[in-house]
């Protein structure tokens, strides 16, 4: 049964990281998109570290082994720097509905780099049923047309990298097997991404006179600061630890359709029939999946019984049931 913090952390994960694609898109037409990956990082490194300081003990937040820092390269390289790279570069050619359904690929990818990088991750045909059905579901809440598929392609070639990125670094991050806890790992993995990013920003000639300060853009960027940055990646990381890479992902089936949502109530989107069905198709997935975690001869009375066959017929053995 899933436990109160990895039910928190999947619901905080997905509506912060939902939010992303949103406030994302909102914010691009203020800042440049790397610039504003890398100022995003900046907030979110000042908050976690001041969180870890006063939270943990130095002894806590020290990497002491080569696992630790692995952990912490592919956390900071793959699953923040690149990932978020990607992410806010493709936005710019696609709207934040197709920007969310692109990542939510990555359940999909990461069992292909487990498959090869993990010897316990294995995807089960169970689970993949279950992903099929998550993914056709956001396919319906997103409702893309043959219009918005094919334009703006050089976008979602770069958002599929991000999604790729990021299943990458979930499985690099598990294989890394570090003794350092989640959110001391994230307190040191963001500074590298924030780093990677402004010196990718700085090759691509992105400058901080290219900015428009105004409320709205600062209020986009608070939140993928804040809450999109610290807390989410506190959230995902932690998820990530309790659960493995395979499942942690499937966060990225809920995230479209909090950016769906979230466009229809922010940006005056309307929602549509799609959507309510794809809510729905989502819940079976999910309902499939985690069906194979759970043993009904445990828990319902009646599958504890056990049977066999006689030439009178199916016979009672006997019941654990009280």
């Amino acid at each position: 049964m899933v436990s109160r913090r990895t039910a928190v952390s999947f619901l905080a994960a997905s509506l912060f990281f939902g939010g992303t694609f949103v406030s994302a898109k909102y914010g691009l037409q203020y800042f440049p998109p790397l610039l504003f990956v890398s100022l995003r990082f900046d907030i979110g490194t000042v908050l976690l570290g001041a969180y870890v300081l006063a939270t943990r003990s130095v002894d806590d937040l020290v990497p002491r082994t080569r696992s630790d820092a692995a952990a912490i390269l592919a956390a900071g390289v793959a699953s923040i720097a690149l990932t978020n790279a990607f992410l806010f570069v493709g936005q710019q050619y696609a709207t934040s509905a197709i920007g969310a359904v692109i990542f939510s690929l990555n359940p999909i990818l990461t069992p292909v780099f487990a498959a090869f990088l993990l010897d316990e991750e294995r995807l089960s045909r169970r689970t993949a049923v279950g992903m099929t059905f998550g993914l056709l579901g956001v396919g319906l809440v997103v409702h893309p047309t043959p219009a918005t598929v094919f334009h703006g392609g050089v976008g979602k070639f770069l958002l599929l990298g991000g999604a790729a990125s990021c299943g990458l670094g979930s499985v690099l991050i598990q294989r890394a097997d570090a003794n350092l806890d989640s959110t001391a790992r994230t307190a040191w993995a963001l500074p590298l991404g924030a780093f990677l990013s402004h010196s990718l920003a700085y090759a691509m000639g992105e400058r901080l006179a290219a900015v428009t300060w105004t409320l709205a853009g600062n209020v986009a960027l608070v939140y993928v600061g804040v809450f999109a940055g610290a807390g989410a990646f506190i959230a995902y990381f932690a998820l990530l630890d309790d659960t493995g890479p395979i499942r942690a992902n499937l966060v990225y089936y809920v995230i479209p359709l909090v950016a769906t949502v979230g466009g229809a109530v922010l940006l005056d989107e309307q929602v549509s029939v799609y959507t309510v069905a794809g809510f729905l198709v989502v819940f079976v997935g999910f309902a499939v999946i985690g069906s194979e975690e759970l043993d009904l001869r445990q828990h319902v009375p009646f599958f504890k019984i056990e049977w066999t066959n006689t030439d009178e017929g199916m016979t009672q053995l006997g019941s654990n049931a009280d």
